[in-house]
């Protein structure tokens, strides 16, 4: 009796299952939504197939796992990676020591690296700068003891191109109004509007560390991809590394709302010559993925003040700062009650010019 192994199909997008939909003849994802026929879906496994037996991509990260050492933090539970040679230990997070806890496996081996341009002096001094035009930050925030703690961190970052079916149906309006002698006028025209066709996305990006804000990443945005180079380990000397700990899986929803919203930006820029729009009906069908896997420059710094950790990252190679400065309730306090003492003698004062 003969036998046949069953085939099942994982999503390029999302590396979730495939599931076979009978009404549409088609694979689909449940997870993100994806379509693809057979001959798209057996096309592209037979490229990552390819890919994952190419004799290159095997030797280096085989190197990549000889070299590199995975170092843990029994505080925080950061895990940092290392080349062997590095003498790492303490957590950028929390500045707990860290211990050696074994090789990185070789699929954990980055894409493409891009190197810091903005030197761990020029750091301390950006952030001198940017500190100083917030007056209610606590003393020690600001000395030298706490800057030094600032980090030349690797942030893993996934790095996506996007090829995405769009399709726009909906109501559209051009209004417009003048005046005649006595009289204003109204016109309003209304228009069905069909916008449809693929739009190509390049580089849209989403850290993948859990231990680190996603906001914070996106606020200190954009990278130069073009500055991009291939990773090799040469990077990591002086510099720690964080292993992402969010897959290709976790990080999709992410990805999709990015390039949905960018997507809808697009059709909208389209339909700028109206003065209103209702769209019927929508949808972003994502055909084709390309997933990278990178490792991008941050200056990273974390501060505990009142029991909450605060975050504070700049960007390795434009400069670009972001974070939330804590605040002093102390000096806070006496600054709103010199502002009450002033308020107090002016409406005195005031009143007595006037007596």
């Amino acid at each position: 009796m003969d036998t046949f192994e069953a085939v099942q199909y994982k999503c390029p997008n999302c590396d979730a299952e495939l599931n076979f939909k009978p009404d549409t003849q088609d694979f689909a994802c449940d997870y993100c939504d994806s379509h693809f026929t057979e001959a798209e879906i057996k096309q592209i496994c037979a490229e990552n197939e390819q890919m994952k037996l190419d004799k290159n991509v095997v030797e280096e990260k085989s190197k990549f796992e000889e070299n590199t050492c995975l170092y843990h933090c029994a505080s925080c539970g950061a895990e940092i990676m290392c080349e062997e040679t590095s003498s790492a230990l303490f957590c950028y997070y929390c500045h707990e020591p860290i211990i050696l806890s074994g090789r990185l496996s070789g699929d954990y081996k980055p894409d493409k690296v891009i190197g810091f341009s903005v030197s761990h002096d020029k750091a301390i001094d950006d952030f001198k700068k940017w500190c100083g035009k917030r007056l209610f930050c606590p003393k020690d925030f600001k000395q030298k003891q706490q800057l030094e703690k600032m980090t030349g961190l690797y942030v893993p970052f996934w790095v996506v191109d996007c090829n995405i079916d769009a399709h726009y149906e909906g109501l559209a309006k051009k209004v417009r109004s003048w005046s005649s002698g006595n009289y204003n006028y109204t016109e309003t025209k209304e228009y069905n509007v069909v916008r449809s066709g693929s739009i190509v996305l390049e580089g849209l990006p989403a850290d993948g560390s859990r231990k680190i804000e996603d906001a914070l990443m996106e606020a200190i945005e954009p990278f130069d991809y073009t500055k991009s180079k291939d990773f090799s380990m040469s990077y990591l000397s002086g510099f720690f590394a964080d292993k992402y700990d969010v897959d290709k899986q976790g990080i999709f929803p992410r990805i999709k709302q990015r390039a949905t919203n960018a997507s809808q930006a697009i059709i909208k820029k389209s339909l700028s010559q109206y003065s209103y729009t209702s769209p019927s009906s929508e949808y972003y069908n994502f055909k084709k993925t390309n997933w990278q896997y990178m490792l991008l420059p941050v200056w990273f710094m974390t501060y505990k003040h009142g029991g909450k950790m605060y975050e504070f990252a700049l960007n390795g190679q434009t400069g670009k700062i972001a974070g939330t400065p804590p605040l002093d309730s102390t000096k806070l306090a006496l600054f709103s009650s010199a502002v009450g003492v002033c308020a107090a003698l002016l409406t005195f004062f005031g009143c007595y010019l006037f007596l």
